[in-house]
């Protein structure tokens, strides 16, 4: 039997837009400190993953939960 090692490919989602992957060398947490220059409230967002859907790695940076006042 032979052992057939796939290479995922990573999809980052953040508020239901996709984010390109910067490559393979960035951790989820890199990819997205990355991104906050364009999301702000990313700073604070967990990151959520990996999901494996066939041979994709989907995360999802999702928004803490504050209190306003």
């Amino acid at each position: 039997m032979a052992i057939e090692v796939k290479k995922l490919t990573r999809k980052f989602v953040y508020n239901g837009v996709m984010l390109p992957d910067p490559g393979a060398d960035f951790t989820p947490d890199q990819v997205r400190d990355m991104y906050t220059a364009q999301y702000p409230e990313l700073t604070t967002a967990a990151v959520e993953g990996v999901v494996v859907e066939g041979d994709v790695g989907r995360y999802e940076f999702v928004r803490a939960a504050g209190a306003k006042g």
